[in-house]
């Protein structure tokens, strides 16, 4: 059957696709690379970036006085809809720009020029195409499938929509309409498995409270009277036994 749900990826499909970026760093010039990868990423994964938005990214977006900034400014000349919108940066991803920023300063040594495309390769700026190849080849290194880069941007507003409103995400997302943003009230499959395993924690802490506790002795089997004396005055009731 159809949905009209985008493919997102569950917490741990994310990260293997983060370690594999990370993982194809043995020289310097291919951790720089690594690097490079990692960060694009994270700015799709953590703040629901387009690629386009992604590759119109200069240093000065993302970085002031060496520092990497935080909240992210997206101007309407980088979007698709032309709906500007910021997005605040994530502690990880912050991180993760402070060791980009290493690298390029290497590069450009002391004169560093902010008004550069901030990911860029030998030949210059890297482009959608570009982009949607390196994410794609880390879907099969990691998952042993394609991911197109926008699957990040998917599951980091499906991650949303469960934490804060609708109308947040639209706004971080850049989306000019409110039916955008809805097509990300769905299950994924971390909101699957959360909930298959608070109903098994919640039948066990059932069963268990229905066991009698180790500590405390059972009620005693009823004592056999044996038989009794017959009564002088006739046979009893019913009710008796």
């Amino acid at each position: 059957m159809k949905t009209n749900c985008p493919p997102t990826l569950d917490s741990k499909d994310s990260e293997k696709v983060l370690d594999a970026l990370l993982s194809n760093g043995h020289t310097a010039i291919k951790q720089r690379k690594a690097i490079r990868n990692h960060c694009m990423a994270l700015l799709m994964l953590e703040a629901g970036l387009r690629v386009g938005e992604l590759v119109s990214l200069r240093l000065s977006d993302l970085f002031f006085n060496r520092e990497p900034v935080r909240t992210i400014l997206i101007k309407p000349s980088m979007t698709k809809n032309k709906v500007e919108h910021t997005i605040p940066v994530s502690p990880r991803l912050m991180e993760t720009l402070a060791c980009y920023f290493v690298f390029v300063a290497l590069e450009y040594g002391s004169d560093i020029d902010l008004t550069q495309f901030a990911f860029r390769t030998s030949q210059g700026t890297l482009t959608t195409r570009q982009v949607e190849r390196i994410i794609c080849a880390a879907g099969w290194k990691a998952l042993n499938r394609p991911v197109h880069p926008h699957v990040l941007r998917h599951t980091f507003a499906s991650r949303l929509m469960r934490i804060t409103s609708s109308s947040t995400v639209q706004q971080l997302l850049g989306h000019k309409y409110l039916t955008s943003t809805q097509i990300y009230c769905h299950p994924n499959e971390d909101d699957k498995r959360q909930a298959i395993e608070g109903a098994s924690a919640q039948l066990s802490q059932n069963q268990s409270t229905e066991q009698p506790r180790q500590d405390q002795p059972l009620p005693a089997a009823p004592v056999n009277p044996g038989p009794q004396p017959a009564s002088q005055s006739g046979p009893q009731s019913a009710s008796h036994w």
